[in-house]
């Protein structure tokens, strides 16, 4: 569905993109992860036809942002991070406005504005004003604009931005719900964001993407171990020689318990030594309180990414 080929973008002598490539297919949520001023908002303009490259290339649902910008502007619906809006005039009125400098024909324009207004659960702001709504609604009423004419792409740059907690829940919720009816790129740089709504991230980092799979697969890709937590009652020496008797062990932190009595421990090991391990931590007579696998978070893979070693 989008196809971005080697993206470079110079501002005068400043780089803000450099060799960007990546692929998203139809019906997914991508996560364009990254720090602020990491060339993620440069990235969406460049699919938007907004702005031009300065090389590399992108197509956009079969069309070519240098050759046909205007078929690729006409199936995207783009929220950019400060919404559009003119707060004096009431939601429907401004989605008529904004649909029919869209060109939505007149026979098709009151559908197209109640299906955006369905699908951004602004049904009952329709005749309010919108400078007299919420942030959060402000920011469903920008949505909803992008949504209409039903476009197959949607992006989103930093949708959730100055919401509230309750707001960026349901934001988030709205989004996965839009999922699979269209293709999305979510820009953010707030991590649960992309956690919690993408399938696929790509992180981009000083202009250049330096990840790109699952988060999931981030992990395993970027770490090559598994993290365990175990709890146990004992002596801290025999349950030290009971966890490094099993798999190879990699470290093992000791970590604050849940109770006085109890040992809690981080381990990292190659490979995945939780039936193992419980089975010897029993053996040995230590009472087991807890054995649970703990995935890497996407912080951490972030932060690994996008941090530079300092010089020692």
């Amino acid at each position: 569905m989008i196809e971005v080929k080697n993206l470079t973008r110079y501002y005068g002598e400043k780089r803000a993109l450099h060799d960007v490539s990546f692929d998203v297919q139809k019906g997914e949520v991508l996560g364009l992860l990254g720090p602020n001023a990491a060339g993620k908002t440069t990235t969406m303009r460049i699919l938007t036809c907004f702005m031009t490259p300065t090389s590399g290339t992108a197509r956009v649902a079969g069309y070519d942002i240098w050759d046909q910008p205007m078929e690729v502007k006409n199936r995207i619906g783009y929220l950019p991070e400060n919404p559009p809006l003119y707060s004096d005039l009431r939601v429907m009125e401004y989605l008529d406005f904004v649909a029919k400098i869209n060109n939505i024909p007149k026979n098709k324009r009151q559908a197209s504005i109640d299906n955006a207004i369905e699908k951004s659960g602004l049904g009952d702001v329709r005749n309010q004003v919108i400078g007299s709504l919420s942030k959060g609604f402000r920011q469903r009423a920008g949505l909803a604009q992008a949504l209409l004419g039903d476009p197959e792409i949607l992006i989103l740059d930093e949708p959730t931005v100055g919401l509230d907690p309750r707001q960026i829940i349901e934001i988030r919720e709205l989004i996965k719900k839009l999922g699979g009816d269209h293709t999305i790129i979510l820009s953010t740089h707030i991590l649960p964001e992309v956690e919690m709504t993408c399938g696929r991230v790509v992180i981009i980092n000083e202009g250049e993407v330096v990840a790109e799979d699952t988060p999931g697969n981030l992990t395993k890709r970027l770490t090559g171990s598994e993290r365990t937590i175990v709890e146990v009652e004992g002596k801290e020496e025999d349950a030290r020689a009971a966890i490094q008797s099993v798999g190879e062990v990699l470290s093992v932190t000791k970590q604050k318990a849940s109770t006085d009595n109890h040992l809690k421990f981080v381990i990292e090991t190659q490979t995945d030594v939780r039936r193992d391990l419980a089975k010897t931590l029993v053996e040995k007579g230590m009472g087991l309180y807890e054995l649970r696998a703990e995935a890497y978070s996407l912080e951490e893979i972030f932060l690994h990414l996008t941090t530079k070693e300092e010089a020692a």
